[in-house]
């Protein structure tokens, strides 16, 4: 299965962050099959001073879904990331880790979410996966994630 992830940090070394990000997640979930160019954008639902890196990787895996989550958590605390944003309460955080898609999968369950819910209303998400997975279909949707990133504008 191909999962996509959507990486972002606002604190400390940011390219850092996301390399150590990508590090882990192909060391605990898979071959990393693409990597986008990291993207600097403004924080989302929130007010700070710290912009944001924000990136999308592709990775080849055979773990479940909720192992996957698991493991993203995982990393997300041993990077050092204490608190996950909740009911829509967003903060600087040092990793952070979103599990977007996995194949043409839906799940819908208190745990997890796939497709994942807010993706399509995110620049900073769709930016970086249209450049890794133009013609990818959302599997709601039936748009790629071009055309998607293009509704956008």
């Amino acid at each position: 299965m191909i999962v996509y992830f959507s990486l972002g940090t606002n604190l400390g070394d940011k390219e850092q962050n996301l390399r150590m990000a990508v590090q882990h997640i192909e060391e605990r979930i898979g071959k990393v099959i693409s990597l986008s160019a990291f993207y600097v954008t403004a924080p989302w639902g929130f007010d700070s001073d710290n912009s944001f890196l924000n990136a999308a990787v592709a990775v080849d895996t055979t773990l479940s879904p909720l192992d996957i989550l698991d493991i993203t958590q995982d990393i997300e605390r041993h990077l050092g990331r204490l608190i996950k944003s909740s009911n829509r309460v967003y903060s600087d955080r040092i990793i952070d880790i979103d599990l977007l898609l996995i194949d043409n999968l839906t799940i819908d369950t208190e745990r997890l979410t796939l497709p994942h819910p807010l993706m399509t209303e995110r620049r900073f998400v769709m930016e970086p996966l249209a450049e890794i997975a133009p013609h990818l279909l959302h599997p709601l949707l039936g748009k790629t994630m071009l055309e998607l990133l293009e509704k956008l504008d």
